[in-house]
């Protein structure tokens, strides 16, 4: 059955923010962290340690890749098939952007934005380029792949929460710098002092990604509860099942004012898709009645499946 033109069109617009993503976060690595020789957590954090032990000689897109392929291969096994083909397009276009970018970006871009504004100013704007570009690249059905992965699998077996988990693994990630020797682009071998403040930097870096992370989801998962009263509740309620693929519900009232019933189309929805959803009604009764509230949590199909801990499933 071939594909409809807006079924295309809506592919299409996933992977383009998934590429802008996967670009944004390595930008991130390649502007700010790794010309100050930055670590991270998760699977770059560990290709980062081991280009710097290098000297450069083995880039991160190459550790990036395999470290990825072998935990998608465990995950193919163990989870069944949660990470699709946007997974795994966004990390071969990571993976291949961590190597070009870094002699693709010209070096007196590097020395102002990131060398010559400090390392904690390039931990703050890495961190915040990396949790958007891994927020965009998640709200699209993609993942960037690594420690998530192993979380995951563990979480499968063993009652461990998988955000702990996650936490514990970048510290580690972290902590072995330490134990490694860190080469500069220049050849010259960061004293234990630096190494230090470097694994500082690196626990302010994972604090502030998964905060800019955290905001970005809740921001893209955003809910509205929409009333609308209308003549034309029929049409309405037609065009947002058909265009918004959403459900909808209607609602018999009694206008007191007018003392006629009437019937009111009740929607829950995404706030990104407000704007199409005026429009909709709009289009077919400019002189509709609507309302508009915020939602704090909405659950069910279409929208976040209900988790429940297993300390309350057990009561």
């Amino acid at each position: 059955m071939p594909l409809s033109k807006k079924a295309v069109f809506a592919t299409a617009k996933e992977y383009l923010l998934i590429t802008l993503g996967i670009a944004m976060y390595v930008l991130g690595w390649t502007i700010f962290l790794v010309p100050n020789n930055l670590v991270g957590g998760g699977v770059t954090g560990i290709a980062s340690i081991l280009q710097y032990a290098t000297g450069g000689a083995i880039r991160m897109g190459y550790t990036y890749f395999a470290v990825n392929a072998i935990l998608l291969v465990i995950a193919l096994f163990t989870l069944g098939r949660s990470f699709g083909v946007k997974s795994v397009y966004a990390i071969i276009l990571a993976s291949v952007g961590l190597n070009v970018l870094q002699s693709a970006i010209p070096a007196d871009i590097v020395q102002t934005l990131a060398l010559e504004n400090g390392k904690l100013m390039s931990t703050i704007m890495g961190g915040i380029m990396a949790g958007v570009g891994i927020g965009m690249t998640i709200s699209q059905g993609g993942s960037t792949g690594g420690t998530d992965i192993i979380a995951l699998v563990v979480n499968k077996y063993r009652n461990v929460s998988p955000g702990r988990m996650i936490l514990w693994i970048d510290v580690f990630i972290i902590l072995s710098s330490l134990l490694v020797p860190s080469y500069t682009a220049e050849g010259a071998l960061l004293p234990f002092t630096e190494k230090i403040t470097t694994v500082v930097y690196g626990l302010i870096l994972i604090t502030i990604c998964s905060t800019v992370l955290d905001l970005y989801l809740s921001g893209s998962r955003q809910s509205v509860q929409v009333f609308i009263n209308s003549k034309h509740y029929s049409e309405i309620a037609d065009r947002i099942v058909g265009d918004l693929h959403r459900g909808v519900t209607i609602i018999d009232g009694h206008g007191w004012y007018t003392k006629q019933p009437t019937r009111i189309v009740m929607v829950v929805t995404r706030k990104t898709d407000l704007n199409l959803l005026l429009r909709i009604v709009k289009g077919i009764d400019p002189d509709a009645f609507l309302s508009v509230a915020s939602v704090t949590g909405v659950y069910g199909r279409g929208f976040d499946p209900i988790k429940l801990s297993a300390k309350k499933v057990s009561d």
